[in-house]
C-alpha cells in the first residue's frame, strides 16, 4: 500500500515538472474575429455565382496581428491582442457574407473552390490599421481596398473599385479600437457589395 502511495506522488509530481515547463510565462493574447454585415431584407437575386479571391496584402498586414501606426510615420500591433484569422482571410470572409447576403447573389464562394464561378473578384488591402496621431489619444481606423470584378469566362475586366472608411475609436483602449475596425470594415465591405452588385447587372 506504501509503494502504491509512492508512485501516486512521484506521478504527480513528474506531471508538475512536465505542466511547468510548458508554460511560457505570458499570458495568451485575447482573439477578436470581426462579424459581416447583417443580412439585407430579401431582394432580387443576382442568377450568378462570384468567388472572392484571397485578398493581397503587404507582409505588415498579411497577419492576425493587429496593425497601428504611431506619430512619427512609426508602425507596430497592438500589444496583447490577435485577428481570429490573418486580416486579409477575414476581410475574404467578410465580402463573401456581404455578396451573399447584402448583394444577394446566387452563390458568393472564397476562392479557391470546387464551385464554378461567373464572376471573380480580386482583392488588394491597401489599408487594415488603427492610425494614433499623439500616443494618449484614441486613434482612428482605416479599411482600404481595392477590387477588380473580372468575367471569369472571358477573362474581362468588368469593374474596378477603391473602397476607403475611416472611423476613429471612441477612447484609447483595446474594445475600442476592435469596435472601431469592426464598423470600418462594415462601411467598406458594404460600399463594395452594392458597388460589385451594380456592376454584375451589366454583365452581358
Amino acid at each position: 500500500m506504501k509503494r502504491i502511495s509512492a508512485l501516486v506522488v512521484v506521478a504527480l509530481l513528474v506531471t508538475g515538472c512536465v505542466g511547468q515547463a510548458f508554460r511560457s510565462g505570458v499570458d495568451a493574447p485575447d482573439r477578436y474575429r470581426l462579424t459581416g454585415p447583417a443580412a439585407e431584407p430579401a431582394g432580387t437575386t443576382l442568377s450568378v455565382a462570384i468567388a472572392v479571391a484571397r485578398p493581397r496584402a503587404p507582409s505588415s498586414l498579411d497577419t492576425d496581428r493587429i496593425a497601428i501606426t504611431t506619430p512619427g510615420h512609426g508602425f507596430d500591433y497592438l500589444a496583447g491582442a490577435r485577428w481570429a484569422d490573418p486580416a486579409p482571410q477575414m476581410l475574404q470572409q467578410l465580402l463573401v457574407d456581404a455578396l451573399m447576403n447584402g448583394a444577394h447573389f446566387a452563390t458568393a464562394v472564397a476562392a479557391p473552390s470546387r464551385v464554378p464561378a461567373d464572376l471573380l473578384l480580386d482583392v488588394q488591402v491597401t489599408s487594415f490599421e488603427a492610425a494614433y496621431s499623439s500616443v494618449d489619444a484614441p486613434p482612428t481606423v482605416a479599411v482600404a481596398f481595392d477590387v477588380n470584378l473580372v468575367d471569369a469566362s472571358r477573362g474581362l475586366r468588368l469593374a474596378s473599385i477603391r473602397c476607403v472608411a475611416s472611423v476613429p475609436a471612441a477612447r484609447n483602449d483595446r474594445a475600442a479600437v476592435v469596435a472601431a475596425f469592426e464598423q470600418a470594415a462594415d462601411e467598406a465591405v458594404r460600399d463594395a457589395a452594392a458597388r460589385i452588385a451594380a456592376a454584375a447587372t451589366t454583365r452581358t
